[in-house]
């Protein structure tokens, strides 16, 4: 059994924060599960977004420390979407259902690839207030297998977990980013054929962000220097896409950043998210932080 399963600060979250199931389709079998812990006051909260292979508590980390902090945090698990369209209109539902209007968006991965494209889905009536993007993407053709996405439904579950595992690290890694990675391969036992089907749909249908429909949020792209699942070309396009966005870059950290090196990741999500009228300024949100500045400034 991985170390952070058994850890004092898991088993704490888990005694601690309900998880909580919505409906908001009328279709009952799509059920959104989410944790949301800190101050219910506050009405623009950090929503956490997850890969294809995680579940709502690999935030786990994040959610101990930023609730510390003051900050209201949801971490969320998708219900089966099948398009990138369906899965934006059941999110507004959800905010609407959690009756907020605006939300700092964390996106990991394809969770970074669909917090932009529901900024970029109500961009007439503006729902995002910012977005981090933590190792995520802006085009799904980077994948190679826009051809092959509409088949992942007719696939067994072994074979989707397969295909998953095979952007993990397979090299020597340092004894936190191991312990993340059995995690995550712990997590992704615990998806069903459907819920794997439908994430890796999402990840390879063909699809590409719009970016002057998102122009004016403001952006943080956070990524790692060591090996990851995103190609360097594809981190290229990611600062092509974002010319002002702030860059949070972590010397290591691999493809789950936010479980192995969760100290920094957390520094960077509560500068990028500061700005937020609902909680503190950006200048006493400084003031409360030793200064690490981003790689930009």
């Amino acid at each position: 059994m991985g170390e952070i399963k058994v850890s004092p600060d898991y088993n704490w979250f888990r005694s601690t924060v309900p998880l909580k199931k919505i409906i908001v389709d009328d279709d009952d079998s799509k059920i959104w599960s989410l944790y949301d812990a800190g101050p219910r006051s506050i009405r623009c909260p950090l929503i956490f977004l997850p890969p294809v292979s995680g579940t709502a508590d690999v935030f786990f980390q994040q959610i101990l420390a930023l609730t510390g902090w003051g900050y209201r945090v949801i971490a969320l698990q998708y219900p089966v979407y099948w398009d990138h369209l369906e899965f934006c209109d059941g999110f507004r539902k959800l905010l609407d259902h959690l009756q907020l209007d605006k939300v700092h968006l964390f996106g990991a991965s394809l969770g970074g690839f669909l917090a932009q494209k529901f900024a970029e889905y109500t961009h007439k009536s503006p729902r995002v207030h910012s977005l981090i993007l933590c190792n995520a993407f802006s085009d799904t053709s980077i994948f190679n297998q826009t051809w092959t996405a509409n088949s992942f439904w007719l696939m067994p579950a072994f074979m989707l977990k397969k295909i998953v595992l095979g952007n993990f690290s397979s090299g020597p890694v340092d004894p936190m980013m191991a312990d993340a990675i059995d995690f995550m391969v712990d997590r992704l036992e615990s998806l069903g054929q459907s819920e794997l089907a439908s994430r890796l749909t999402l990840n390879c249908q063909n699809s590409y962000v719009e970016p002057h429909k998102i122009r004016d949020i403001p952006v943080t792209i956070m990524d790692v220097f060591d090996q990851s699942a995103l190609s360097t070309e594809a981190k290229e396009e990611m600062y092509k896409l974002y010319p002002n966005a702030r860059r949070a870059h972590l010397k290591t950290g691999g493809n789950f950043p936010y479980l192995c090196r969760s100290a920094e990741v957390n520094l960077y999500v509560q500068v990028s998210s500061a700005w937020s009228p609902d909680h503190l300024s950006f200048r006493e949100s400084q003031a409360t932080l030793p200064r690490q500045p981003f790689l930009d400034e």
